[in-house]
This record gives C-alpha cells, sequence and structure tokens, in this order.
C-alpha cells in the first residue's frame, strides 16, 4: 500500500495569504476548502494542512506529476458530517486514479505552531471476476493475445500482470452478460426497460438541443451499448426519431439485420459511415443527433493520426470536421452495467471544442480531446469496453 507525505511551513500559507486575493487563493484552494478554513485565528494552520494534503496526493503518483498531468490543486479535502476529511479529485485526477485502480484516497493531517503534515494513503479499486469470465480466459480465449497487448498498453506502467489479467478475466465475463441481456431485451416490457436503464445528465442534451444546431454524440463501445441505449432512449419519447447512428455494417448479416430492426422499432435512424455526409449535414441543419462511434481504429483515407492512451491510434477525422464547421456541439455519452445489473446511460457536459487557427492543428487539438474524454470514459469501467478490438493497429503506406 503506498503513502504519500508532505509538510508545510506554516508561515509559507500566511505569506499567500497576505499577498493574494480571494480569487487568487483560488489558484491552490477550493471554495469548499476557503469557506472550511475560515476567516479568523487558525485559517494559516487549517489551509497549510490542506496544502500539505494535495502535496502528499501528488506524491502517490511521481510519474504524472512530472508530466504535468496533475497538480496539487486537482486534489481537493473535504469533511463528511462527522468532520473525516476525504479526497475529491478533479476530473483529470479522477482519470489518473483510475489508469492506477485507485478507488480513492484516505488523508490524515496534523499541525503544529510552525508546520502542517499530512498522509495520503491510496485504497486500491477491487474487481469481482465471476467464475465464467476466468473459465473464457483460460479454455476459450477469444482474441486474448489482443486483449491483453491492449490492456498493457492503457495499464503496463500502473499494473502488474496480475492485475491486468484479472481485468481480461472481468471483461470476458462481461461479454457473456453482453449476450444475455441482448436476448433478454426483446422479451421486456417498457415498464421493465425504465426500470433496467436509468438516464442520467440527459439535461446536457436537452442544453445542446437548444442551440439549434444539431447535436454530435461523442460514443463508443461501453457497457451494453445496444441494450442501454433501446431501452434507455425508449423512455424518452420526445427523441424518438431524433437520433442517427453512424455505424459500419456488423458481420454475420443476420446479426446486423436483427440490430438493424431493433434500432427501427426503437425510431432510431441508421447512416453508413461512408458517402453519409451530406444527410449527416442535412440532419443537423434539422436539429437532429448524430451518434458517432469514435473508439475504433480507422484507415488513412478517413482519420489523422491521434494519441490514445499515450500511443499513436489512427483515428475518425469526421467529428471534429463536423464539429469546427456546423457548430454542432459534442456530448460524451457512455453506458455501464452497475454490481445489480442494471444500466447507466450517461450524457456529460459537451467537450470544448477549438475553433481558431490552422484548420489542420485545430482538427488534430479536437480529435485529442475527444480521445481524452473516451479515455476516461473507459478508465471508469475497463473491464466494459472492448478490448479486442485492434484499436492501436498500424497504418498501411499508400503506395
Amino acid at each position: 500500500m503506498r503513502n504519500g507525505i508532505d509538510t508545510v511551513e506554516i508561515s509559507r500559507i500566511e505569506k499567500l495569504l497576505a499577498d493574494l486575493d480571494h480569487e487568487g487563493l483560488r489558484r491552490f484552494f477550493s471554495e469548499e476548502e476557503l469557506a472550511d478554513a475560515g476567516g479568523g485565528g487558525g485559517r494559516a494552520q487549517k489551509l497549510a494542512a490542506r496544502f500539505a494534503a494535495k502535496e502528499a496526493c501528488c506524491k502517490l503518483f511521481p510519474k504524472e506529476i512530472c508530466l504535468g498531468t496533475i497538480e496539487p490543486h486537482d486534489f481537493a479535502l473535504s469533511r463528511d458530517g462527522y468532520g473525516q476529511p476525504h479526497v475529491v479529485p478533479s476530473e483529470r485526477a479522477r482519470a489518473v486514479m483510475n489508469r492506477h485502480r485507485v478507488a480513492a484516497i484516505s488523508v490524515s493531517t496534523t499541525h503544529t505552531e510552525t508546520n502542517a503534515t499530512a498522509v495520503a494513503t491510496i485504497e486500491p479499486a477491487t474487481m469481482a471476476v465471476p467464475w465464467y469470465g476466468k473459465l473464457i480466459y483460460h479454455v476459450l480465449p477469444l482474441r486474448r493475445r489482443v486483449v491483453l497487448e491492449n490492456l498493457r498498453r492503457v495499464y503496463g506502467d500502473t499494473l502488474t500482470d496480475r492485475r491486468i489479467a484479472e481485468i481480461a478475466q472481468a471483461f470476458y465475463a462481461h461479454l457473456v452478460k453482453f449476450l444475455g441481456e441482448f436476448v433478454r431485451l426483446a422479451f421486456m416490457s417498457d415498464e421493465k426497460k425504465a426500470k433496467y436503464v436509468r438516464i442520467e445528465g440527459i439535461e446536457h442534451l436537452a442544453a445542446a438541443r437548444e442551440k439549434g444546431k444539431g447535436v454530435l454524440l461523442l460514443a463508443g463501445h461501453f457497457g451494453n451499448w445496444e441494450v442501454s441505449t433501446v431501452a434507455g432512449m425508449s423512455q424518452f419519447k420526445q427523441y424518438r426519431g431524433h437520433l442517427h447512428f453512424i455505424r459500419r455494417p456488423l458481420k454475420p448479416q443476420w446479426f446486423n439485420d436483427l440490430v438493424m430492426r431493433r434500432f427501427q422499432k426503437a425510431g432510431f435512424g441508421t447512416l453508413e459511415k461512408t458517402g453519409s455526409l451530406d444527410d449527416i449535414l442535412a440532419l443537423l441543419e434539422d436539429n437532429r443527433i448524430i451518434v458517432s462511434i469514435f473508439d475504433q481504429f480507422t484507415v488513412r483515407k478517413y482519420g489523422i493520426q491521434s494519441e490514445f492512451f499515450g500511443h499513436p491510434a489512427h483515428t475518425f477525422k469526421s467529428l471534429a470536421v463536423l464539429a469546427q464547421f456546423t457548430g454542432a456541439p459534442v456530448i460524451p455519452s457512455s453506458s455501464w452495467r452497475e454490481p445489480d445489473g442494471t444500466h447507466v446511460l450517461l450524457f456529460e457536459p459537451p467537450v470544448e471544442v477549438l475553433t481558431e487557427g490552422r484548420t489542420k492543428e485545430i482538427l488534430s487539438k479536437n480529435t485529442k480531446r475527444f480521445n481524452e474524454a473516451l479515455e476516461r470514459i473507459i478508465l471508469r469501467h475497463p473491464e466494459q469496453w472492448i478490448w479486442m478490438h485492434k484499436r492501436w493497429k498500424q497504418v498501411r503506406e499508400e503506395r
């Protein structure tokens, strides 16, 4: 179990309080931390203890600190109803914790008249692996080499081989559940579907549509995407006929036909990945929602090289092009299975899309932002992403 420890001189914080106004202090402390420290005697000691806690948290992730991935202000200290401190990570700090499979960080603080000291301790994330996931991993290892290679690209410098294999086994168990849920969906009533999938963040989708420029949904193969989308969005009749998926035909053909019938019955439109630009532009102009499955490899003709989990990966450029030239908001969407077997379909706040500068640089930067959004989603529930896909495949040189 890793620990981080740090000590801060209280006189440093006293100088900080003397030199900076409230907005300046917000560069180091959250609004809650400043309020909790009060404005009277002892304020410097309390803030010094919090600053020491931030530094102690950072020392748990030395590589990320060196790379500038996280900084002390990415960790805030909050207190529960019993006065116990706990760490509240920023979005990017949470992603770092997830990559290290850290569920939470516990802290303890103390101070003397001159110094404040904090100790931070990681609480490892646990993953329950059903027996059938272990069985498939060892006996029927569908693309196991690809799965492990992909997992090592993401977790190779943060997890042991044993913990990486654990995620792989949980992934195979997820596939079994995926197929069972896909069959069960056909026999579910609308009432059961409503209880089966919970929608979160629908207000972000509604706010994006109010702009009148259409919406681009940044999606991928998360959780049981087929079930959560069909069962989840069926609860919102006002969106029937407004969602259109850009997708490749599935194999075998009978499975593709089954999925397409289910999508059409749910009121979803489908668009081919090639040759659909005019249709997409017309739909966005009509304020419709275009769902872009963004987590797959693409050939040189349709993509650009972009970093994905620290490794070069050829990525679709169409989403960045559409976002830049139509002004349609880009909303990350994901789904996952809860421990009780129900599902969550989440719509997040829009990704900030750059529009100023040279076109090539804008496309590159926006595509990287989209990939970063996918990374955060995958790291939350890593066993529920499609690791058997060759995401980092080499692009063939054109002759």
